[in-house]
């Protein structure tokens, strides 16, 4: 099915569904999807495993959790979510009633990346039916097993005239982006968020971007250096780095740094073995092109005098790329520019925080930003000092699976925020309806008077 026509059928139903699609028809359209997820986990393994050599761990913790507890979370909080909401009239307002009534946009795009493909094209799709939306997944490309898996699983559990997925590459996604979608929910690079945005504003289409950017990370002197070693190793190398929100770079005390660098080799040594290549538990690049870029990166900082601490080993043919560990980097190397997006970890020593903190600051808002410190006025300083998307204490990734925080990037990492409530919420519009009970407006109209101007005063002296 082409892109115009899987628009065209799903928006031709947004009246009736406006009017029967409640919230028992939403919850038990949920159910139903779960119990397809629960059903075929066994195919998705083999689809994550074809396409990006996932462990089994990992694609249950990253891929299939997430979205089954997200419906789980949905379900059980939807009846709140979507009952209308009285409020309290202002002064002015005295004798109206004010509600606001949340409904469905109506017909949603989401267009998916190739990192975490099957949670983040599912993720989306449980708040847009919690919302009561229509949707069309555009899966990643770059996936394919994945992409024919979530096609399948959609077409076995959904209804049609629910949810359609549209496969293909650029083209078809440039297709989907004409069609006047009520929303568009993008994940992917800030570079092609800028492009959905624009073709968004053509049909002056909402839009949320979740996209990315370099996430710092800070340790404060005396932070737990054994523990922030094994929590940067899990968040850097899960998925071979290829996550939005994996650490991008280490900044250290430098008086911290050699114990910080010994202790990250050791965790990378009792994750993956001495030979990363062979653990069952280290993933694979999604492919060839970015392979070559982040081999050319690494490269480029080993030429310019960077020191190797761990890793460095590479493998065209098998997607590999060592879990890699570099001090010392020029500050002009693309790995201290660009997005990583892969396995290599710069750590950067420093001898004055507030110089660190100028630095993040005076850079993209980034999407996460990490600090491993015990100090709590420490914290605080950092809080106050930063802007990010989220920001995590002694901790890497979790957030993004806390269902009650909301999860999204500010600025260059991302617009607007999905996960729980706020999922549904960026799925809806906010209807507010207004009253009139015994609201006293008469004297307000024209012809105005002196009796008007002396009322006008009165109610001007109250609000103001």
């Amino acid at each position: 099915m082409s892109a115009a026509a899987a628009y065209a059928r799903l928006a031709a139903g947004d009246a009736a569904r406006r009017r029967e699609f409640d919230v028992a028809r939403r919850r038990a359209v949920l159910a139903r999807l779960a119990e397809e997820i629960r059903a075929r986990e066994g195919e998705i393994m083999a689809a994550l495993a074809a396409d990006l050599a996932k462990p089994e761990v990992e694609v249950r913790i990253s891929e299939i959790i997430p979205v089954l507890s997200e419906i789980r979370h949905s379900a059980r909080h939807l009846k709140r979510w979507a009952r209308p909401r009285r409020v309290w009239p202002t002064l002015a307002m005295l004798g109206t009633r004010g509600t606001i009534r949340p409904e469905p946009k109506g017909t949603v795009l989401i267009i998916a990346p190739w990192n975490y493909p099957f949670c983040l094209a599912l993720g989306p799709l449980v708040s847009a039916i919690a919302a009561g939306n229509a949707a069309v997944i555009k899966p990643s490309e770059l996936a394919p097993a994945t992409s024919a898996l979530i096609a399948s699983l959609v077409a076995a559990a959904l209804p049609e005239d629910l949810v359609t997925v549209v496969e293909g590459g650029v083209e078809t996604s440039t297709e989907l982006l004409a069609q006047p979608f009520d929303h568009i929910f993008f994940t992917g690079s800030p570079a092609v968020g800028r492009v959905v945005m624009a073709a968004a504003a053509k049909t002056l289409a909402s839009v949320t971007l979740e996209l990315g950017g370099k996430s710092p990370v800070i340790l404060g002197d005396g932070a737990d250096v054994q523990k922030a070693a094994r929590m940067l190793a899990w968040g850097k190398f899960q998925n071979a780095g290829q996550t939005c929100i994996a650490p991008d770079h280490v900044y250290v005390p430098r008086a911290m740094e050699p114990a910080l660098t010994a202790a990250l080799r050791a965790e990378i040594a009792r994750m993956y073995g001495g030979a990363p290549k062979e653990s069952p538990s280290y993933a694979r690049l999604i492919g060839a092109r970015h392979f070559a870029r982040l081999k050319g990166m690494l490269d480029e900082a080993l030429a310019g005098g960077a020191t190797l601490i761990a890793g460095g080993a590479a493998e065209e043919g098998a997607r590999y790329l060592a879990p890699t560990v570099l001090t010392s980097l020029p500050g002009e190397t693309a790995l201290m520019r660009e997005e990583i997006f892969g396995p290599v970890l710069p750590v950067i020593a420093y001898d004055d925080l507030e110089a660190v903190l100028r630095g993040i600051e005076a850079g993209e808002k980034p999407l996460a930003l990490y600090l491993f410190a015990r100090d709590r006025a420490l914290i605080a300083r950092v809080t106050a000092s930063t802007t990010s998307g989220a920001l995590g204490v002694n901790v890497t990734l979790a957030h993004f699976l806390h269902l009650n925080l909301p999860f999204g990037g500010i600025g260059n990492s991302g617009l607007g925020a999905a996960h729980g409530r706020w999922g549904f919420a960026a799925f809806s519009h906010e209807k507010p309806i207004l009253e009139n009970r015994f609201a006293v407006l008469d004297p307000l109209m024209p012809p105005y008077t002196k009796l008007s101007a002396r009322i006008a005063r009165m109610v001007q002296k109250l609000v103001g």
